[in-house]
Formats: structure tokens, C-alpha cells, sequence
């Protein structure tokens, strides 16, 4: 009996060593790491490729418009926002000089016809006498003097009256002179579009940009009914894209809104603008067109479409590591290295074509401390779909 109050005291101590070890033991295991898990799943995976830096949403056709010849504005017959008709009148320049010149070259012509009534009737009645003289000569009524007298003088005034008609010519030249002169102080819209902008007002002096000189232009016509985009792409990304293929378009103007529209045309030369990212331009247009007014000048992103799978099992892009390996959180919550065969792939999905099934977790927290293969994990939260 006194064996039995020592007994009590030995299995006492022994549970405290017991509990005080596994104490020790849970200190010592390593604490699970916090990690976001993306599910691997089927839909939509996309080959993009994007422009480098901003593009932008261009008119099809624009012209900056500005008068042959400098002159005070007389005038200004629309103002910026009007939409105008091809040959409407913009802008004419003080030309009563011109008008002046016209009139007189007008009235020169009129004096040259009448020159040719007083030449060439003459010419007609002389060339009459010179067949009647013929006539008679042949008869032997007059002598071959007379004969040849009447038909130099024919020929004379035959002379004078193409002369009088080469006047009327020389009076019609110079008419188109004075008019070609006058309309270089006028100018038409050349295409149906929108006033952009507008430099000088009535009685202001206008001036025209001579070779080599650049000049605010008169006026800045924009055809808006035909918008395209023009965007710069990385030069080794040139050899990817081809007219014709599918793009995605979005607007800063517009935002979480995408367009669809295709590659209408791929720079001939790569552009040299800055040295350390050398570009080749291309252009894309909408289809169709944006609801709505869109402008000229709108900065704009566009992404060609290389190629898409539908259905397909796909990981979040995140979730890989170099060499296309995944992190796969078993069920246990231990991390488990897998190499995954990759196909499509773009910033947010990668195609999968062998190495992980659907329904299985991954890593996408790759960057935090004490992640790798082994590790015990806790999914922090899980990575959104789209």
C-alpha cells in the first residue's frame, strides 16, 4: 500500500515529461506559410502580343490646310466643330487685285472675238475673189496677174484672220491665268469632314508655309467617319503578325471596355525614335466602328490575338516557375514541385497540356519567403477567375 501514493507521483511526472516534450515538439515544427492557391480549370486561353507604348486613334484621311499665297484674311466661312462638304468654301483671302486682273483679262477676250469678225470676214471675200479671178483667168478673161494679185491678197487676209484667232486663244490663257491666280487666295475643303482647329481670324494676315519652314496651318480638316489605330510593337514581335489577324482594342477615353476589330496594315521599316526600344508601327481598325463619338487623338492600346483555345485546361500564369514547374498544394497541405507541359499562354492563363488535371490547387504567391516544395501551406485566399 505505501508502493501505490509513489506510483501516483512516477506516472504524474512521466505525463508532465509527456506533455512537456510534445510542447517542445510543437515548438519546434515549422509554421505552415501563408500562400494564395489558383485552381486549375478550363476555359478560354489566349497568344497575345501588345504595342510597347501608347497608340493612337487616327483619321483615315486629315489634312492640315493652309492658302498658296499669303494674304489678309477676308473670309472665314466656318468656324472649328462644323462638319463641312467636299469643294465648300473655307477660307478666302483679300483678292480685289485678282478679280481686277480677271476683268480685264475677260474683256480682252471679248475685244479679241470682235478681232476676229473684222479679220476673217474680209479673209472669206478675198478668198471668194481670188476663185472668181481663177475662174475667169481660165476663161481668159483676166490676165494671170490679176489672178495671182487676187489670191496673195487672199492669202493675206487669210493670214490676218488666223492670226485674230490665235489672239482669241492667247485672251482665253490668259482669262485661266488671272482665274488660277484668283483661286490661289481661296480654299476649299478637298474631302467631306470636321473643322479640327482653326489658326487666324478675319482681317488677320495669313501665311503660308514656305519649303523647309514649317507653319501653323490655316485650318485642320478631319474626316472622323473613318477612325483607325495606329500603335507601336516591339520589333521582334513583327515576324508574329500578320494583316488580317484579330486585335483587341481599349480607349483610356473609354475604360473597362475592349473593341474588336483586325491588322489593316504593318510598317515597311522599323522605326528608330528611340535607340533602345526600336518599334515597327502597325494599324488596326475597329468592327465595327464604337457606338458613339469617337475622337481623333485618343491615346489607345491594341493586342493581336496570335491564337486561342477554347475549353482548355489552363493554370493561372502566376503560378508557374521558370522552366513551366507549378507548386501543387496536396491535400495534406505540403507542396508538391510539377513540371507542366505548356502551350498557349498569355499574362493571366497558360494553356496545359500535360502535368496538372483540372480541380488541382497552385501556388501563385511564388515570391514569398519559405515557398518551395515540402513546405506546409495555409491558402491565404484563392486567385479570382475571370
Amino acid at each position: 500500500m505505501t508502493s501505490s501514493p509513489l506510483l501516483r507521483r512516477l506516472s504524474i511526472a512521466l505525463l508532465v515529461l509527456l506533455g512537456l516534450a510534445a510542447a517542445l515538439w510543437w515548438i519546434g515544427q515549422p509554421k505552415p506559410v501563408a500562400v494564395t492557391l489558383g485552381e486549375v480549370d478550363r476555359g478560354r486561353v489566349e497568344s497575345t502580343i501588345a504595342n510597347t507604348r501608347a497608340g493612337t486613334v487616327e483619321a483615315c484621311q486629315r489634312t492640315r490646310l493652309s492658302t498658296i499665297l499669303g494674304g489678309r484674311i477676308e473670309v472665314l466661312a466656318v468656324k472649328e466643330g462644323d462638319r463641312v462638304k467636299k469643294g465648300q468654301l473655307l477660307i478666302k483671302l483679300w483678292n480685289d487685285d485678282q478679280q481686277a486682273q480677271s476683268r480685264l483679262a475677260l474683256a480682252q477676250l471679248d475685244v479679241a472675238k470682235m478681232h476676229v469678225g473684222e479679220a476673217c470676214v474680209p479673209a472669206a471675200n478675198a478668198e471668194r475673189e481670188a476663185a472668181r479671178q481663177s475662174a475667169l483667168r481660165a476663161k481668159g478673161f483676166v490676165s494671170a496677174a490679176a489672178e495671182e494679185a487676187a489670191a496673195a491678197d487672199a492669202r493675206s487676209r487669210r493670214a490676218g484672220c488666223d492670226a485674230a484667232k490665235a489672239g482669241v486663244t492667247q485672251a482665253e490663257a490668259q482669262v485661266r491665268v488671272a482665274r488660277v491666280e484668283q483661286g490661289r487666295t481661296l480654299l476649299y475643303a478637298p474631302f467631306a469632314g470636321t473643322v479640327a482647329k482653326i489658326v487666324g481670324e478675319v482681317g488677320e494676315y495669313s501665311t503660308p508655309s514656305p519649303p523647309g519652314i514649317p507653319m501653323p496651318p490655316a485650318i485642320d480638316l478631319i474626316d472622323d467617319s473613318c477612325l483607325y489605330v495606329k500603335a507601336p510593337m516591339d520589333e521582334v514581335d513583327t515576324p508574329k503578325i500578320q494583316p488580317g489577324q484579330a486585335v483587341r482594342i481599349t480607349l483610356d477615353a473609354l475604360p473597362q471596355q475592349s473593341f474588336p476589330g483586325h491588322v489593316k496594315r504593318i510598317a515597311s521599316l522599323v522605326s528608330t525614335a528611340e535607340k533602345q526600344s526600336r518599334t515597327v508601327d502597325i494599324e488596326a481598325t475597329f468592327d465595327p466602328p464604337p457606338a458613339g463619338k469617337l475622337l481623333a487623338g485618343y491615346s489607345a492600346d491594341v493586342e493581336v490575338i496570335l491564337a486561342v483555345r477554347d475549353n482548355a485546361v489552363r493554370v493561372p500564369t502566376p503560378a508557374l516557375l521558370e522552366g513551366s514547374r507549378a507548386l501543387v498544394a496536396r491535400p495534406d497541405g505540403t507542396l508538391e514541385q510539377r513540371q507542366v507541359r505548356a502551350g498557349v499562354a498569355n499574362w493571366q492563363y497558360t494553356e496545359v497540356l500535360g502535368g496538372l488535371a483540372p480541380g488541382e490547387r497552385v501556388v501563385t504567391s511564388l515570391e514569398r519567403e519559405g515557398v518551395k516544395a515540402g513546405a506546409h501551406v495555409v491558402a491565404e485566399k484563392a486567385a479570382a477567375k475571370d
